[in-house]
């Protein structure tokens, strides 16, 4: 048996959710948020690149914050995952792994990304602090050090090559041994990147997270003073938006219409990385909030 209906019911508590969350809130809207804790921004200890935090600002603070922020304006929240979703007209029912059934009049979809990261040895705490993956969040942090790439194929490549703009000192460490075209080589080669293809055991760090090297499967040694990660095979959790019948780009990320954020299904949106964009927080928080307010005037319609 369904629960009530909600106005709108935001998956995903996110960056993008959760300003989603605070502007509905602000509008008045019965809202729920259902979210299993496992986003993306959870890595990121260290966003230096957002107005208003110049020392930096963790994924985990902006989520406490925005979630205590939402809660003040009535946004319901509930930590679970939604594995079903049907459109009946009107009304869009949602089903989570709990089983529990919702109802809604309009859904915003914040499911985001996953980046694919191989089990290496004490990589986890490294993350977002000296081991980076977004090179326009964190190129800077790495200007003029030796850089190790640990990445995989042309995706960790490219990246290399990207991050030429802010040092000439990097090191490619093709953990998966994927073939690299010739181009790609000479690229490599005209910038001074070596390219190591071996697996890597794991990361060599003081004091947990100060990223000193690596150590790869054959034993040997590899220094460095920041990493970065380019293994490619991120998930993009849009099978929710796939059932709405939702278009999706061939690499599965979801088409919004580009001033309302609403896909191609009435009453769909979406918002934040699960859609073709940059992949940048404060781009998340616009597309959220953008989102929120065309959910609004279309509630408003009594559509």
């Amino acid at each position: 048996m369904a629960k009530k209906t909600y106005e709108c019911i935001i998956i995903g508590a996110g960056i993008a959710g959760l300003q989603a969350a605070i502007q509905l809130g602000r509008y008045m809207h019965d809202v729920l948020v259902i979210d299993n804790q496992n986003g993306r921004s959870n890595l990121c200890r260290g966003y230096h690149n957002i107005l208003g935090w110049p020392d930096g600002v963790s994924g985990q603070t902006l989520r406490e914050l925005g979630h205590k922020q939402a809660k003040a304006f009535g946004i319901e929240f509930v930590n679970d995952l939604v594995d079903q979703a049907v459109k009946h007209d009107k009304q869009i029912e949602l089903k989570t792994k709990l089983g529990v059934k919702y109802q809604t009049k309009t859904v915003l979809i914040a499911t985001g990304i996953k980046d694919r990261i191989p089990p290496i040895k004490h990589i986890e705490p490294c993350l977002g602090i000296s081991i980076y993956v977004c090179p326009d969040c964190d190129g800077y942090e790495v200007r003029n050090q030796h850089v190790l790439l640990l990445g995989s194929g042309k995706t960790g490549a490219n990246l290399a090559l990207t991050l030429t703009y802010w040092t000439n000192k990097v090191t490619f460490i093709n953990h998966d041994q994927k073939t690299l075209d010739e181009e790609i080589k000479d690229n490599l080669l005209q910038k001074n990147i070596k390219v190591i293809n071996e697996p890597i055991a794991e990361v060599i760090a003081e004091n947990e997270s100060e990223f000193k090297g690596v150590k790869l499967k054959n034993g040997e040694i590899i220094r460095g003073d920041k990493g970065f990660i380019g293994f490619g095979g991120n998930v993009v959790h849009s099978e929710i938006a796939k059932q709405l019948g939702v278009e999706l780009l061939e690499n599965k990320h979801i088409l919004v219409d580009p001033r309302t954020k609403e896909t191609n299904i009435t009453n769909v949106w979406a918002a934040g990385d699960v859609v073709a964009h940059s992949e940048q927080v404060t781009i998340a928080m616009a597309d959220g909030c953008q989102a929120a307010i065309w959910i609004h005037k279309r509630l408003l319609k009594g559509d």
